[in-house]
């Protein structure tokens, strides 16, 4: 998110100029901004609204700090690392408040750490938690008129569903979230103090957005939440996660349809009936574990045990149609006995997912967790983390190999500096490298035949 988008405003907003979009602003008139992101996929979605609502006020998006007037760092606080990374890079800045520049603080950190992060980064004007970025542009405002500190920190707001204009990095996929914050308060987890309560956005609002992107040339959309399957559409439609789904689907134009991240207890039947009635829904499901011992479920107060989340994984395989699981792991959590570890371990032979994404546990403010014994040491963590990822490798090396002589459909979204080399993603969030003689795919759909397969993806050629 820190280059600047190179898709044309008219292609995001209907208007045919600048000036018609801004309403008489000039662009370039109140100065330029640098935006960096860290973190997940609704961080990034957050940075390309706060991103439209500057292009809109007339700011100038530019590659790097030196070239800003204003620079935002929207920040990412699930991990001890992802947080002090933050405070690391505010610290390479310091020096640049007294060249006229200024400085904040956006998203998870911003909401975690407050007004603190004033006295941590004296330097820093403006902290905003990412529930009131349609504030930001007062906020400017107030910083534009001499305030030398501004700050939005609410989170039982639902203003953050709606931005006037939302500039995406993406010319084909497109981001919406749909449920915004998270209820179920496991113990390790920063997110319901950063994020606020669940609050769902209105259907109506979101099909209305689906269409306009459809109208845009979007043809895959993805729905994003910290408990994207918790959806609760506050309008008297009542509709289900499931049911919003085959709407999205049904909109013209739209090709693909994704949505993450997936708790299990909310994780119902009905959900897989929608991927096997619509193909348009991506036969791809990310359903976090965290662990594979119910023991340290409970603690984590993740609401399911190993057996019920197992239930999930037999509905998700009796579909009528192959569908990929990924997971989220986190190793050494406090009081993880090897047995657990063990109980994880078999978990990844048992279920044989697609990928994983794997961390350490970190302790975090404000959770539980904080106050629990027997801690792991950092060399266990590391030493369990590398048996589980090279577990995990191996069985994405048969599994992928297991694919060799398939056809997939790919929608193409990236182009190797190598001649005739593309890439691209399959329905079940396969990254696939493939060669092809054809010229401009970038954006389109094509058949592609796996030759190849390594730990971490496939090799392909164009079926033509």
């Amino acid at each position: 998110m820190s280059k600047p988008f190179d898709i044309e405003l008219e292609r995001l907003t209907g208007h045919s100029s600048y000036s018609e979009a801004l309403r008489g602003v000039s662009a370039g008139q109140r100065g330029t901004f640098f935006l960096e992101t860290f973190g997940c996929q609704m961080n990034d979605h957050d940075s390309e609204k706060v991103a439209g609502l500057l292009l809109s006020r007339g700011y100038k998006q530019v590659e790097t700090p030196e070239a800003a007037s204003l620079i935002l760092y929207n920040t990412c606080s699930i991990r001890e690392k992802a947080a002090q990374k933050v405070f690391s890079r505010l610290g390479e800045y310091r020096e640049k408040q007294s060249e006229g520049k200024v400085i904040g603080v956006l998203g998870c950190v911003a909401q975690q750490e407050g007004e603190d992060i004033f006295k941590r980064a004296p330097w820093v004007s403006l902290v905003c938690g990412s529930a009131s970025y349609s504030k930001l542009p007062g906020m400017l405002a107030q910083l534009e008129a001499g305030n030398q500190r501004v700050t939005g920190l609410d989170t039982d707001t639902d203003e953050t569903f709606e931005t006037e204009v939302t500039r995406r990095d993406n010319p084909w996929r497109a981001y919406l979230t749909i449920i915004e914050g998270c209820d179920k308060a496991c113990s390790y987890c920063v997110v319901p103090y950063t994020r606020g309560p669940e609050r769902s956005r209105a259907s109506d609002s979101i099909l209305r957005e689906v269409r306009q992107l459809a109208e845009l040339g979007y043809s895959e959309v993805q729905l994003l939440g910290q408990t994207v399957n918790s959806y609760a559409d506050p309008t008297a439609r009542r509709m289900r996660f499931s049911e919003l789904l085959l709407a999205v689907a049904d909109v013209p134009g739209i090709r693909r349809v994704r949505f993450t991240t997936s708790h299990p207890s909310d994780f119902t039947p009905d959900i897989v009936e929608a991927i096997e009635r619509e193909p348009k829904i991506c036969d791809h499901v990310h359903l976090p574990v965290q662990s594979g011992s119910t023991r340290v479920l409970r603690a984590m107060q993740r609401t399911y045990s190993r057996a019920e989340y197992l239930e999930k994984i037999a509905v998700i395989r009796g579909a009528g149609r192959p569908i990929g699981i990924t997971t989220d792991i986190i190793v050494g959590f406090p009081g993880e006995t090897e047995s657990d570890f063990q109980e994880t371990l078999s978990l990844l032979e048992e279920v044989r997912y697609d990928s994983l994404y794997s961390f350490k546990y970190s302790p975090r403010p404000n959770t539980p967790s904080l106050s629990m014994g027997d801690s792991i040491a950092e060399e266990e963590k590391s030493r369990r983390l590398a048996i589980l990822q090279d577990k995990q490798r191996e069985i994405q090396t048969v599994t992928h190999a297991q694919l060799v002589g398939n056809c997939f459909e790919v929608l193409v979204s990236g182009k190797s500096r190598r001649e005739n080399q593309w890439s691209g993603y399959t329905s079940s969030h396969r990254m696939i490298n493939f060669a092809s003689q054809a010229s401009a795919l970038l954006g389109t759909y094509v058949q592609v035949q796996v030759t190849g397969a390594t730990p971490n993806g496939l090799v392909g050629e164009h079926a033509v």
